[in-house]
């Protein structure tokens, strides 16, 4: 909570005047039962000296009429400063969520892949969305209650100890067992509420992934077993929440006796000492000290609930603050090279890379990339492929060795500029909800209608685009739903395009292309690359035959490398293996 005042100081203007207004509000909410008390005493003939000066009388009915005004204009300001810190707060609650959603979203965005991968997405979405929000919620309100809650006890205690000390300590006997209890409860709520906050992402995750794979679930009729899998997530967030609120509901009913027994006490107290007539309390100042205490005591109910809202507001935070915090593993060298222009020679050495608690995925790869070239890479499901390119694009680092573009180890350019240099063809297609035209130019602001065309001609893709009544125009839907895998492809292959990157990287890019489109797509593979160093990883063969050089990687090692007709004809070897039991002639094929 520290961390989040310290945040709030860079609206440190809106805070104060917030702030400001609630004490205000508070100190005049406080004025009825002086009116009160001062009304009675003055219709009985015994008016508080103060008024007798200000008013220059002691006619009661020229006493009231004073009072009267007086009431109007503290209510007045009451509402004014309500109205200044309810605004206050909310604008404040408002610009806080939306600073620290866009901060938090903005560092996810400069987290490595490991942290997508090992993270689920529903707890991530629930710090963007459901722990921002309840910040949100308790600067709305629960800030104010606490600041209300301090003013209270300082304006009022004073009001009654300099009335009547006495009696003043009668009233607020039970506050310090009410506070006692308080900070007790917020011991026993706080791990109880960390719990629901965890329940709340598992259940997001569960609910999120079963929405995203509707299609398998309903292919494999598997809606029953989900359902049990959402309920038991659901119930388990269920049980979380009824822990906090068993211990929760039990507050307001103990913290009422305790408020009950201070009332008590000052009504028994001051009335014996107004009916002794000894002049030690006015009944004006009985009526005072009843509601004032009253005042005093009955907010302390409202304690366990702005506790509550504190401890849901802590744990949000500490998660927010906790994901800021977190630096990435990924990071730009403090003072970066900038090559300008890139030209794309690629050279990686001796690269040995694991994932976390795995063995190496690769295991010694050294290999050289002149600019201009087509680079081939075939091998078995599982070799490296992949990671190869995570590696060129900086989403993982080696674990040992080091890769150069254009003699500069990438590690020193920054990350912008290396994937700025990249164009990626993955062959996990992601399309955004949005028009065709503006997928296709994602990522270039520069790129006019005409650039877009073109590219999608390239790709094959302009022909299937015509035909649609809105052409470019057309929404894809979420992720591209309304497109087939190979027209996502194609999208994909034309945005790389237009990316104008001097670096190319095809990773299966046809692989959910009919024959024929592959066929038009490798017929214009050289125009698409010319000028750039391109890597296209292929597992249908077929894709890479006209590669100037293909290399095959078995086990984490670059086995065979050479021509497809000079891999072809090693009868030995891996790549022919894999060929001529794509082209359907098996691992032995006749000579």
């Amino acid at each position: 909570m520290k961390r989040l005042f310290k945040y709030l100081q860079s609206v440190s203007t809106h805070l104060y005047l917030s702030i400001g207004s609630s004490v205000l509000n508070k100190i005049f909410d406080l004025m009825p039962p002086l009116l009160t008390g001062w009304i009675i005493d003055s219709v009985r003939g015994t008016p508080p000296h103060w008024i007798e000066r200000v008013t220059g009388t002691t006619i009661p009915f020229r006493l009231a009429i004073f009072l009267s005004i007086l009431a109007v204009i503290i209510f007045a300001l009451e509402s004014f400063f309500q109205w200044g810190y309810q605004f206050g707060f909310m604008t404040l609650a408002q610009r806080v969520q939306h600073s620290l959603r866009v901060r938090v979203y903005a560092h996810l965005q400069t987290r490595e892949m490991a942290f997508f991968e090992n993270h689920r997405l529903g707890d991530t979405l629930a710090i963007l969305n459901d722990d921002v929000n309840q910040l949100e919620r308790f600067l709305n309100s629960g800030l104010n209650e606490l600041i209300q809650l301090g003013v209270l006890f300082i304006v009022s205690g004073s009001i009654l100890f300099a009335i009547s000390w006495p009696l003043a300590i009668v009233g607020v006997l039970p506050i310090p067992l009410i506070i006692t209890g308080s900070i007790i409860y917020q011991r026993l709520l706080s791990p109880r509420y960390r719990r629901v906050r965890e329940s709340v992402g598992q259940l997001n995750s569960r609910l999120e992934n079963n929405i995203s794979g509707m299609m398998v679930i309903q292919s494999f009729t598997a809606e029953s077993l989900e359902t049990q899998r959402v309920e038991a997530a659901s119930e388990h967030y269920r049980q979380t929440n009824l822990k906090a609120i068993a211990l929760s509901s039990m507050y307001v009913p103990i913290i009422r006796m305790g408020v009950v027994l201070g009332f008590a006490g000052v009504l028994l107290v001051g009335s014996y000492w107004v009916l002794s007539g000894t002049g030690t309390l006015t009944v004006g100042e009985l009526v005072l000290f009843a509601m004032m205490t009253e005042r005093l005591l009955w907010p302390m109910t409202r304690l366990g609930n702005t506790l509550d809202d504190f401890e849901r507001a802590k744990a949000s935070v500490d998660r927010i603050f906790n994901v800021i915090d977190t630096p990435s593993s990924i990071q730009d060298t403090p003072d970066p090279v900038d090559p300008d222009p890139i030209v794309g020679h690629i050279t990686f050495s001796n690269i040995i890379f694991n994932y976390p608690n795995s063995r190496p995925v690769l295991n010694g790869i050294s290999l050289h990339i002149p600019h201009g070239k087509i680079i081939g890479v075939a091998g078995r499901t599982g070799c490296g492929k992949s990671t190869l390119i995570k590696l060129l694009m900086r989403f993982y680092d080696p674990t040992s060795g080091s890769i150069a573009i254009d003699g500069h180890d990438i590690r020193q350019l920054s990350i912008r500029k290396l994937r700025q240099s990249i164009a990626l063809v993955s062959q996990d297609i992601y399309l955004f909800h949005g028009t065709i035209y503006e997928n296709i130019a994602y990522g270039n602001d520069t790129a006019t209608r005409e650039d877009v065309i073109h590219a999608a001609t390239q790709a094959e893709f302009h022909q299937f685009v015509q035909t649609l009544p809105n052409g470019y125009d057309t929404i894809v839907g979420e992720r591209g739903i309304r497109l087939s895998g190979g027209q996502r492809q194609r999208l994909s292959i034309a945005r790389a395009i237009v990316k104008h990157a001097p670096i190319m990287i095809f990773d299966e890019a046809t692989s959910s292309v009919d024959t024929e489109t592959e066929k038009a797509i490798q017929s214009n593979l050289n125009r698409l690359t010319a000028g750039k160093t391109a890597v296209i990883i292929a597992h249908r063969l077929s894709t890479i035959r006209n590669a100037d050089t293909i290399i095959v990687i078995e086990k984490g090692r670059i086995i065979e490398h050479g021509t497809h007709d000079s891999l072809v004809l090693n009868e030995s070897g891996v790549y022919s293996d894999l060929w001529h039991t794509q082209i359907g002639l098996g691992t032995n094929p006749p000579e």
